[in-house]
């Protein structure tokens, strides 16, 4: 299961909205407990497929390298990869499947039109070689919470 407040999942709509026609991406950082990973922020990463961004994206490992190491000495880490899909649903293509690393969440969403309107996340089954589906759970920003909108160069 992945686990966000409203704050963090409209910081990720947004930025997916404002790519669109091109795919972006970025990190989901958190906690995981087992299979619930509950995401405390989101940090934007540069998409460096610029000839097929329309249907493509490669985080840029500088970034996944910057937000690593910013969690140095916290009990957070990066737990997922979310990135868009303009016009198309959100369920992850065979581009994704070969480049998906075991562990983490893939959040996907699907923007049509330029307007975010569905997310499903997914993690890598190994042994199945496939993707399964994980519930998605937006809970209310609690008071206090800055509901830390995207950083970095998306």
């Amino acid at each position: 299961m992945l686990i966000m407040d409203t704050a963090t999942y409209e910081a990720i709509r947004t930025h997916c909205a404002e790519g669109y026609p091109h795919e972006v991406c970025g990190l989901l950082v958190g906690k995981a407990d087992g299979s619930v990973k509950t995401i405390v922020r989101a940090e934007r990463a540069r998409n460096l497929n610029t000839e097929r961004a329309h249907d493509r994206y490669e985080l840029d490992p500088m970034d996944f390298l910057r937000v690593d190491r910013s969690l140095d000495g916290t009990d957070l880490a990066i737990v997922g990869v979310y990135h868009s899909h303009p016009d198309h649903p959100a369920r992850p293509s065979q581009t994704d499947l070969e480049r998906a690393w075991p562990a983490l969440s893939y959040l996907i969403v699907s923007v049509e039109k330029g307007s975010p309107v569905a997310a499903r996340s997914w993690v890598l089954d190994e042994a199945a070689g496939q993707f399964r589906e994980e519930p998605v759970q937006i809970e209310p920003t609690r008071n206090g919470s800055t509901g830390d909108a995207p950083a970095g160069n998306g």
